[in-house]
């Protein structure tokens, strides 16, 4: 990593997880295999931020350690990379043993439990595909039926006091990191 850690990824250590090279690692990642509009990709970093927002609007008392792992809910991809789910599938089990690893020495690093509570990670699931489906209209050419058709039509998460849905504009990677780790350090990361 940048930071001069070396993580070994069959048995990752807590101690060797640092939030700058998530940070980086993960603004330079693109969602959609790049396959976005605009100047810059739209960066994992950019993905896991608007997912912890959508979190909090779906459930606006969301204690800030549960956001935290909302918004860490792709982090081991600062060390694997993005890979679309149907080839995560074909990958099979060695990739989600990996990826499994990882994500729980990030979590103990943070101080949350190897894996989180199953109320948390079914509301990252919904933020995650309400996430999906924004990013599907908005940046990579999807109709709203197509996109209802794989994602779900995010109902009753924008509207009200929820707001409106945000308009996504893809970041380039230094700002993509900053925001990231600004919602970091907000949540007490």
């Amino acid at each position: 990593m940048l930071s001069g850690r070396r993580l070994d990824l069959l048995d990752p250590s807590p101690l060797d997880v640092e939030i700058e090279d998530i940070a980086h690692g993960l603004a330079r990642v693109a969602r959609w295999n790049g396959q976005t509009t605009g100047p810059h990709i739209f960066s994992v970093a950019q993905h896991s931020v608007l997912v912890e927002d959508i979190a909090v609007r779906i459930e606006p008392g969301l204690e800030p350690r549960w956001r935290l792992a909302v918004l860490l809910h792709d982090a081991p991809e600062y060390v694997v990379g993005d890979m679309i789910s149907p080839f995560k599938a074909v990958i099979g089990g060695d990739y989600k043993a990996v990826e499994a690893r990882l994500m729980a020495a990030i979590h103990i690093r943070f101080g949350l439990p190897p894996e989180p509570p199953a109320g948390i990670a079914a509301l990252t699931k919904r933020a995650d595909k309400v996430a999906a489906f924004l990013e599907a209209t908005q940046l990579a050419g999807f109709s709203v039926d197509e996109a209802t058709a794989i994602f779900g039509a995010p109902a009753g998460i924008f509207g009200g006091a929820k707001g409106v849905p945000p308009r996504l504009s893809p970041l380039d990677a230094e700002a993509a990191k900053a925001a990231f780790l600004e919602r970091i350090s907000a949540l007490g990361g």
